[in-house]
């Protein structure tokens, strides 16, 4: 039994399926893909979460483990510029060509082209351990991790460096180091207390590449969904699970309420493992107290990564100057970040992030018209979400959009859907309404996240990212992997 169908749910189906089990997945939803559903309005296709294909290699992995390949269920597309980055007074589009970002480096900051040799073969050889020695790892002791080419590059990890102090062994110039730092912004902390091992996202991004995948994120639900559906596994769908029935220190049945029913009725699934890819908080608060592996004071000091104010917004228009991903840095990157992380307060003046798929694929919008994602970080657990908060925000951020594009889209909305805090909490019991799970700090990361196996029942897994290996498409579907090797161990 698999609860939740997003990225860890689906690979979690897949893997038990194909170890010959009969698998049932139960979605709160209509349909598949938790946060990395999709939202269909006015001719409109947004994907409604997850808006980076970063680590190709996680998911050609995926299918490679079925006898598959990526290209069997959708196209992939190398974006160049990989994306822009505004500054106050200027902005920098990233290539995708590696020379060609040396030469920008070198503009910026002479010297620094080495540099950036040195510090991506360093986040080269992270990358490897991360993926080889780490990332599968269901992180249940220790001694997962006492491999002498782990201990012995130890301290070439660089775990007890934040990745703040990192950079500047590199890079001088401030926007080198903004540049390199923005892969944290979403980690959960400010770069000064994140570990200098995640440097490894540096290597994702800038030697693995920003990608597309044909028809927007939600083909990847929808390739992983066929592939569960080739393997046997069944789904239901609008089942929103409200008990984990356990006798025995064993889990018997899930129960389930029917979604958007008139008259809402409790179903019984019998189940042999229990994999629950839903949020872990949500999952232990459905189980007795005494079943319970983490307390709520426990959660309560969990560091957690950001929450989103989002919207979605269908423009009647193409616009002359835009690419598909644009970072707006043109606030101050530090306060925002204290804003979100330690004061736990609305930003004054965020950065913010727009995706404007249709810049590549004309699918994702009627004909002459933009689709634009529009993403602000927001503190975990904030206050105050409200109507009045949401078009305050949006406000500040299209006018500023509009100032940096030098065109005007205000006039020209023909849709537009917000989606914050409260709807993260309502959607998707979204602990503290969190959109990116716990952030990964040195004493969150591994065997000190949540337990992929619950401590007191038996057959309870977890999977998602709350869990090993923690937040992003790429951790979530290894997560589903992981959590299904666990539980097989069973049998």
């Amino acid at each position: 039994m698999i609860i939740g169908s997003g990225f860890a749910g689906l690979s979690a189906a897949c893997f038990m399926a194909k170890a010959g089990m009969h698998v049932t997945v139960l979605e709160k939803h209509a349909t598949a893909g938790g946060r990395a559903r999709e939202l269909n309005a006015g001719g409109f296709s947004f994907d409604m979460g997850p808006s980076w294909y970063w680590m190709p290699d996680v998911f050609e992995r995926f299918f490679n483990c079925f006898g598959k390949k990526v290209e069997d269920y959708y196209t992939l597309q190398r974006l160049n510029p990989s994306y822009r980055i505004y500054w106050p007074d200027d902005f920098t589009d990233v290539p995708a060509d590696y020379n060609a970002l040396q030469e920008l480096f070198e503009r910026t900051e002479p010297g620094s082209a080495n540099k950036l040799d040195k510090f991506l073969s360093d986040a080269a050889y992270k990358y490897k351990i991360a993926m080889q020695k780490l990332a599968y790892k269901p992180g249940q002791s220790f001694i997962e991790f006492l491999q002498w080419n782990i201990i012995k590059g130890i301290f070439s990890l660089n775990i007890f460096n934040s990745i703040k102090s990192h950079t500047a062994q590199y890079f001088k110039d401030s926007r080198l180091r903004q540049l390199m730092e923005f892969p944290l912004l979403f980690l959960g902390a400010l770069p000064q207390k994140i570990p200098a091992l995640y440097s490894f996202m540096n290597y994702a991004d800038i030697k693995g590449g920003t990608w597309y995948p044909g028809a927007g994120m939600h083909s990847i639900v929808k390739a992983m969904q066929q592939l569960a559906l080739e393997l046997g596994v069944e789904f239901y769908f609008n089942e929103n699970v409200t008990e984990i029935v356990i006798e025995n220190k064993t889990a018997q049945k899930v129960i389930s309420q029917t979604v958007n029913c008139q008259l809402p009725t409790a179903n019984y699934f019998p189940a042999d493992v229990v994999i629950s890819a839903a949020d872990y908080h949500y999952t232990e608060n459905i189980l007795p107290p005494q079943y319970r592996s983490y307390s709520e004071s426990y959660w309560d000091k969990r560091a957690m990564a950001p929450g989103c104010l989002l919207y979605y917004v269908g423009v009647k228009k193409k616009l002359k100057n835009l690419l598909h991903h644009s970072l707006f840095f043109d606030a101050s990157f530090e306060t925002h970040g204290r804003q979100i992380y330690e004061t736990k307060e609305w930003p004054a003046n965020p950065l913010f992030y727009v995706c404007a798929p249709s810049v590549t694929d004309s699918a994702a919008a009627p004909a002459n018209c933009e689709n634009l994602f529009f993403l602000i970080p927001i503190a975990a657990g904030i206050q105050g979400d409200c109507e009045e908060i949401r078009e305050k925000y949006f406000e500040l951020i299209v006018s500023r959009f509009e100032n940096r594009l030098g065109e005007k889209i205000k006039n020209d909305i023909v849709y537009k859907k917000s989606f914050s805090h409260n709807d993260f909490v309502s959607e998707y019991n979204s602990f503290k309404g969190n959109a990116y799970g716990l952030a990964n700090t040195l004493w969150q990361t591994a065997i000190f996240k949540p337990r992929c196996r619950s401590k007191k029942v038996r057959n309870l897994f977890y999977a998602g990212q709350l869990t090993v290996p923690g937040p992003g498409v790429p951790p979530c579907i290894i997560s589903g992997e992981i959590a299904a090797t666990q539980a097989l161990n069973l049998f």
